[in-house]
């Protein structure tokens, strides 16, 4: 029987931000090359491929049989994955002892608002109490309750407000993903404008200073068919609603969405997604970088 050979990485690994990074000497296939040159237990590496730690030439890979070639880049996540945390709702990214990053799905607030016990908050603070944690869940940004993807939660004040105080310089990159209605005309833009709320918490857009707030969002469309465009968004500025919004500017509004849309609801949903989340750690200073796969709900429209 011949022997499996398993590649060996060419140099020593290297750390690069929260990731190790190694180069691939040989042929070989991803969880072959992690069993071989990380002193893990396959549980273990599994679970750090299925938590969206591990990266090749960039980009992360959750496949196990990955093909690997000489030449090409591993970044191993050096946070310890959470292999007890279990929630319908959410799915914990990233864990240091200062914050915490997740993905949440649809359905579920980012904090308590009114009667509402259903929220991010309240599922960290049961999970940090049942892991003997001495911390709470702290409010960095907020997604709405149908708007799934990446979010980051501070486990004490100083370093909310450090996150907080500083927020426009510490995120270098975050990007949203939307099914929009309707054919797309450009690829690329830029929409900008004034965003205001009226009583009834309604977003008014305005191309003038109307008394609201500068809002920035730039897109590029990644797909289209006859009904409906994959479009990426990138917020210069972070503003309530602004994606929602803009799209609605732009004659595209976010499919599923009741408040901006026009009733086009493909997947039984709101079609916007957070997928990229980069920021520099407000203790560590290292560079973090998080990405999720775009929901298979909207790519099954294209």
């Amino acid at each position: 029987m011949e022997e499996k050979r398993v590649s060996r990485p060419s140099s020593r690994p290297k750390p690069t931000g929260n990731f190790m990074s190694y180069v691939v000497a040989e042929p070989s296939k991803l969880l072959d090359w992690l069993l071989a040159n990380l002193k893990e237990s396959r549980t273990k590496i599994k679970a750090t491929l299925s938590g969206h730690g591990i990266k090749v030439n960039g980009k992360i890979v959750t496949k196990f049989d990955y093909k690997l070639l000489p030449g090409m880049k591993v970044e191993v996540s050096k946070s310890k994955q959470n292999m007890e945390f279990r929630n319908h709702y959410l799915r914990i990214v990233f864990e240091d002892r200062y914050l915490v990053v997740v993905e949440k799905k649809t359905g579920i607030l980012s904090m308590a608002a009114g009667h509402s016990t259903l929220n991010v908050k309240t599922v960290l603070d049961e999970y940090f109490r049942q892991s003997r944690q001495r911390c709470t869940a702290h409010v960095v940004h907020r997604l709405d309750r149908d708007t799934s993807g990446l979010m980051v939660y501070a486990k004490d004040k100083d370093v909310e407000l450090a996150l907080e105080s500083d927020w426009h310089n510490i995120v270098f990159d975050r990007r949203y993903v939307a099914v929009l209605s309707g054919v797309m005309e450009q690829d690329n833009g830029t929409v900008e404008s004034w965003l205001k709320d009226n009583r009834a918490y309604f977003t008014y857009s305005s191309p003038y200073d109307n008394g609201g707030k500068l809002a920035i969002t730039h897109y590029h469309v990644l797909d289209r068919t006859a009904d409906h465009s994959l479009v990426e968004f990138k917020l210069e500025t972070g503003r309530k609603n602004q994606i929602r919004v803009h799209a609605a500017d732009l004659g595209h509004p976010v499919c599923g969405d009741v408040k901006y849309g026009n009733g086009d609801v493909p997947v039984g949903r709101l079609c916007l997604h957070a997928f990229r989340l980069c920021f520099y750690h407000p203790v560590t200073h290292r560079p973090m970088e998080f990405e999720t796969d775009i929901p298979q709900a909207f790519k099954n429209l294209f």
